[in-house]
């Protein structure tokens, strides 16, 4: 069994004055004990219990609080605050009620403060309803939920953790991994070896990436405009409706990459394990900015639970040099180009590559080599340690007419 994770989307549907009113006094209530915890620079939760001990809230919001101030100050040393952070309720704050003869069938309490909480209609992602029931008959745990409020609109994130079965009980070594690039000229490349070893069937989604590209550029852009003409409001419904089209995108994507992965016997799908690799990021601020805002954590976090949801496992591997160096012979090549990727070494047949096929198929090898670490949750830390160089394995000369056409067909 393999614990999925995944956060469950509700929009509370027309809340009357009264409610409205009850809500919009959590949320300022919250945004002040954030911020006094915050600028106390609480790094405990006995310190941040102190600050939000006297802010009329439920314990579930409190609970929350203590343990997310600590992180911002702690972790990721934060230095201000977003103006309109969610509402964080504990696990156990909300409840979830279904009456399917009703029209509108959900329904969620909200607490307010100690004694007071507030029952509302709640419509969910049609595609989540599965979740959901399980949710309500106790086959899956709640955990936190955030409660926002946009443009008037409110609605609660819930996450709910539940466990799947794999699809098959074959042992690693029977496995085929598919090894999966996520970066900026191919939003998504993916790459496995056939049986006799050579790089077989690679898949990019380049014209995804290029549109994502247009989309992120044209929503700093026009914000930016719109924010230096005072119009901070217009400027933030248009960047909520740019990103939603980005995760459609996303969504699209991730779902074509797990049925890449259905379509090979016995797929592992194998991800670069990405927990540190945002925090070492220093390309300078251009490149920091478009690779901190590329989504790596959101393609993941896809991946993985709809991969799952199919009984495909999961596994991720140290991602330390996998775009520098060759599958063929493990040599530490260039990029003249950033779709190109040229071995340096005389001796290798490959000469130019697809970059990005290249390191798909590098991630993968590093599932062969026996150097993969298992995430079944998705909050564990377990990045792997900055090791030596992991040589791939070696194409075999007998397969260079093989490797030769598909150096052919995919080197740009």
């Amino acid at each position: 069994m393999t614990g999925l994770t995944k956060t469950l989307e509700l929009k509370l549907v027309d809340p009357n004055a009264h409610k409205r009113r009850k809500l919009r006094e959590t949320r300022e209530a919250y945004q002040h004990a954030l911020q006094d915890a915050f600028d106390a620079r609480c790094t405990t939760q006995t310190e941040a219990n102190d600050v939000v001990l006297t802010y009329d809230l439920s314990g579930y919001a409190k609970n929350a609080l203590k343990k997310y101030v600590p992180q911002l100050t702690t972790t990721y040393n934060a230095g201000d605050l977003h103006d309109d952070h969610p509402i964080r309720f504990t696990n156990e704050g909300l409840r979830l009620d279904h009456k399917p003869e009703n029209g509108i069938e959900w329904y969620v309490k909200i607490p307010h403060h100690e004694d007071y909480h507030l029952w509302m209609p709640a419509q969910p992602n049609p595609e989540q309803r599965d979740w959901l029931e399980a949710l309500n008959a106790g086959d899956a745990e709640m955990g936190e939920s955030r409660l926002f409020e946009r443009d008037g609109t409110w609605s609660l994130h819930v996450t709910a953790t539940r466990d799947v079965e794999e699809r098959s009980e074959v042992s690693a070594e029977e496995r085929t991994p598919i090894g999966v690039d996520i970066g900026e000229a191919s939003l998504v490349t993916v790459c496995h070896r056939d049986n006799h070893g050579s790089p077989t069937a690679p898949e990019l989604w380049a014209e995804e990436g290029k549109t994502v590209r247009q989309l992120r550029k044209t929503y700093f852009t026009a914000t930016r405009r719109l924010q230096t003409r005072g119009s901070e409001r217009i400027a933030e419904s248009f960047g909520d409706d740019l990103w939603r089209q980005i995760d459609d995108v996303f969504h699209r994507v991730t779902r074509e990459v797990v049925e890449y992965a259905e379509s090979v016997e016995n797929p592992v799908l194998v991800l670069e394990d990405l927990t540190d690799i945002r925090e070492s990021m220093d390309y300078g601020e251009y490149m920091n900015r478009r690779l901190h805002g590329w989504g790596f954590a959101k393609l993941h976090g896809q991946i993985r639970y709809k991969a799952v949801e199919m009984g495909i496992p999961v596994e991720t591997v140290n991602p330390r040099n996998t775009s520098k160096e060759c599958h063929a012979c493990g040599e530490v090549g260039n990029r003249p180009k950033q779709a190109t990727f040229t071995c340096t070494n005389e001796a290798c047949w490959m000469g130019e590559y697809q970059a990005d096929v290249n390191g798909a198929i590098n991630i993968a090898d590093r599932y062969l080599s026996g150097e993969s670490r298992s995430r079944e949750y998705e909050n564990d830390d377990d990045s792997a340690e900055d090791g030596g160089r992991l040589t791939a394995p070696q194409d075999s000369h007998a397969d260079a007419e093989t490797q030769q056409a598909t150096r052919g067909t995919y080197a740009s």
